[in-house]
Formats: structure tokens, C-alpha cells, sequence
């Protein structure tokens, strides 16, 4: 691609996107930053200097920051230690975990305990991702109703057994179809939680009737999708780096056979209809509240969870256009096989 000499092979691909949404930024950032590296190194995630360093130079409270702007100091604690987790948790599978699809299922299953109601003790003794992963689950759900318990546990599940599907892509050979790649990467990209924690920040709930059916459901697909394209444009210099295929600039190139740079093209522009999409069915949502006889505490829940869509599609954009991770020098980080200084804990 034609680009300035100056600009990054991330930035060019990112001036391709039209997100036209705000990106306000939650002013407890530097608080929370603080606190989730204390209690990562609390749970052990995080052990010395180096590896702090290294973590910290990613920017993820930020990220955070972005998504949830107007969360109180406390919520916004509690999304940045669940993003840190997160991370944490994803670069277990940079290793040879990620291509090792049988030696994942007893992994999510014991991570899988800590959505249960079970004693603590168990959950303890199944190491310091599951410890910590049910501790922001306790905190998470702590006072919220039933319904949103069971999406938020229901999305996690998908999102954690999606990671068996990544690995074995990996080593399969298999060449998927992008409407294939997509219907599973959906779930890997953990966008579902991440609305869920939306509600739970913003002190309301989206009834399961609106939540699961037309048009909410479809919205929620597009910030989905919007945000894996996203990614994908972004880290696909680390995909590379890591001889990873499960990016759709990677699948649409080896399904239609043309090159990177018309596949990036293609991923850009699929990136931008679908944010089409969403303001269209955002405008009509009002409308489509009215013929419902929405309630009008429902309808103000709506209103903040489609705001807080538009969030994550913008912000996701907005932080990774930070973060080193992205960069050359997280690039860097994850070639020929490096891992970083916090696996090894699965």
C-alpha cells in the first residue's frame, strides 16, 4: 500500500475504517491502571519487574477506558482487571498451547467452575487464572438480576470453548469460507462479555425479549463483527509474526486467492458496511421501541447499550492505534515462537 514513509503499516490499514463515533475516554484510567496491576500481581499473573514492564506498556486500561467512558472508578476497576485476565489468558495460547487442541478442553473446563456457585476452595485449587477469573466473576455479578447472570455465564462459556476451534484451525490446513471463519470468531473475539459488562457498569439490563431477537441481536452482531475486523487489520503484521491464521484478512485472501493488500481492502471495506448497517438500525431503534410499547426505563436501557456498541467498535480502533501491541515492538514480542513473560500459567 501507497502510504507516507512515516506511517505504519497499522496506520495506513486503519485510515481505510470509517468508526465515525466519539471516543470519549473515562478520566479514573490512571486508578484503575494502578489497581489491576496490583491485583494481577495479587493473583499471581504477573510476577517481577520485567514482566510488569512489559505488561504495563500495553496501555489495557485504556482500552477499558474507551469502552466504558462513563463508568464509575470502582466499575472501571473491575473492567480492567477482567480485560488484564483477559489478555493474560490469550497469550497462554501464543505457545505451543494454541496448537495443541486436545490439551485445551480440561483447561476450560476447570476456568469453567468459576462461573458456578460452587465453594471457592476448588476454584483456588485449580491455579491463579481460575482463581482470579472467579474472583472478577463474584464481583461482576454481584447484585445483578438472574437473566443477565445467565447471558453473562453463557457468553464467557462460548468464548472460552472457542479457543479449542482456534487451535485446531491452526493446525488443520483447513481452508474456511469468511462466512465459516466468522460464525466462530465471533465468539473468540469476546465482545459479548464485554456488552454484558456494559450493563453491569451502567447499572441497568436489556430484557432477554429485546436482548436475544431482531433488531438488538443483529446490532450486537455487528459490533461484533466490526471489532474483529478491527483487530485483524491491526494485528495482522502480529499474526504474521506468529504464523497465526485466525485473522479473516488471512482466510479471505487464501479463499478468494488475491493478494494481502486487496484482502485488506476487502476486510476494510467490510469493516465500513457493517458500521453503515448499525447506524441504519440504530436510527429505526426508537421506532421499532415504540411499536413494542417499550417501557420507558427499557427504552433508556437500550438507548446506553447501543452508546455503549458504538463504544467498543470506536474505542477498540482508538486503543489500538496506542498500544505498542500492535507495533512493531509488540510484533517484536510474539516472533518465531517468543512468549511473553506471563504464560505458562495453564
Amino acid at each position: 500500500m501507497n502510504g507516507e514513509p512515516h506511517r505504519s503499516l497499522r496506520d495506513q490499514r486503519a485510515a481505510l475504517l470509517d468508526i465515525p463515533f466519539p471516543d470519549p475516554l473515562n478520566k479514573a484510567a490512571g486508578r484503575a491502571r494502578r489497581h489491576t496491576l496490583d491485583w494481577l500481581a495479587a493473583f499471581g499473573l504477573l510476577s517481577g519487574t520485567a514482566a510488569t514492564r512489559e505488561y504495563d506498556a500495553l496501555r489495557l486500561e485504556r482500552l477499558m477506558a474507551y469502552f466504558y467512558p462513563d463508568a464509575a472508578p470502582d466499575d472501571l476497576e473491575l473492567a480492567t482487571d477482567l480485560n488484564g485476565w483477559f489478555f493474560v489468558f490469550d497469550d497462554q495460547f501464543d505457545t505451543t498451547l494454541g496448537r495443541s487442541p486436545a490439551r485445551i478442553p480440561p483447561l476450560v473446563d476447570a476456568l469453567l467452575c468459576a462461573l458456578d456457585d460452587g465453594p471457592r476452595e476448588a476454584t483456588v485449587r485449580a491455579g491463579p487464572l481460575a482463581a482470579a477469573f472467579r474472583d472478577v466473576w463474584v464481583r461482576a455479578t454481584a447484585g445483578m438480576p438472574d437473566h443477565w447472570r445467565r447471558r453473562f455465564r453463557a457468553h464467557w462459556r462460548e468464548y472460552l470453548c472457542a479457543y479449542e476451534w482456534e487451535a485446531r484451525h491452526r493446525t488443520s490446513g483447513a481452508t474456511l469460507s469468511l462466512a465459516d471463519f466468522l460464525s466462530l470468531r465471533r465468539r473468540s473475539i469476546g465482545v459479548q462479555p464485554c456488552l454484558d459488562l456494559a450493563e453491569r457498569c451502567g447499572g441497568y439490563s436489556v430484557p432477554d425479549a429485546l436482548h436475544g431477537a431482531l433488531p438488538v441481536a443483529v446490532l450486537r452482531e455487528l459490533t461484533a463483527d466490526v471489532v474483529l475486523f478491527v483487530n485483524d487489520l491491526v494485528s495482522l503484521e502480529k499474526e504474521l509474526a506468529a504464523d497465526d491464521v485466525n485473522n479473516s484478512v488471512l482466510v479471505l485472501r487464501s479463499r478468494a486467492g488475491c493478494s494481502m493488500e486487496e484482502a485488506v481492502r476487502r476486510v476494510a471495506r467490510l469493516a465500513n458496511a457493517r458500521v453503515a448497517r448499525f447506524q441504519q438500525l440504530a436510527a429505526a431503534l426508537p421506532a421499532f421501541l415504540d411499536g413494542e410499547s417499550a417501557a420507558p426505563a427499557v427504552r433508556h436501557g437500550v438507548a446506553r447499550y447501543t452508546d455503549a456498541m458504538r463504544a467498543l467498535m470506536r474505542g477498540n480502533l482508538s486503543w489500538s492505534l496506542e498500544t505498542p501491541r500492535y507495533a512493531d515492538t509488540g510484533t517484536g514480542a510474539v516472533a518465531h515462537g517468543r512468549p511473553r513473560p506471563w504464560t505458562g500459567l495453564l
